[in-house]
């Protein structure tokens, strides 16, 4: 298996791997995502390919991609309450639903820290949905800790 940055022919496969992303959303949060994984969603992925401030990472499994990471650089100036926040958000991140458990996701955040750190970066933060009790033991296991909740109450 290779960790790598994607190729632009490589978009089309990413957004099926996105698009299990999507429906794992919608299932877990039918009140917040949409159903559908619409034209706009699908050429989101050539806007981000095109970023300088995103970079996508892919495992590459014998000439398939099986996962994938999308980078932001996020830079926030500092302000009266806060310092100068500097750092690279995992945005999306999946590993094909048959292809899990396989050492795939480990691969990607080590290509991940490897990455950040010749960047300069000094964090790596990424959010999840509380639902999705899976990825949150992986990224607990690989090292991420929680430092910030959201709540919600309905009335």
């Amino acid at each position: 298996m290779v960790i790598r940055f994607a190729k632009e022919d490589e978009l089309e496969r990413i957004n099926v791997l996105r698009k299990q992303v999507n429906d794992l959303h919608v299932e877990g949060k039918p009140d917040v995502f949409k159903p559908g994984f619409n034209e706009e969603l699908q050429n989101y992925v050539y806007y981000i390919f095109k970023d300088p401030e995103q970079k996508i990472v892919v495992a590459d499994k014998d000439g398939e991609i099986c996962g994938f990471a999308i980078l932001h650089h996020i830079y926030k100036p500092e302000n009266p309450f806060m310092k100068v926040r500097d750092f690279l958000d995992i945005d999306e991140f999946c590993v094909d639903e048959k292809h899990r458990r396989e050492g795939i996701a480990t691969a990607l955040v080590e290509f991940i820290k490897n990455f950040a750190k010749e960047q300069g970066y000094h964090r790596l933060e990424l959010n999840m949905w509380e639902f999705n009790q899976d990825a949150l033991a992986f990224y607990e296991a690989a090292g991420f800790e929680t430092f910030r909740r959201y709540m919600e109450m309905f009335i």
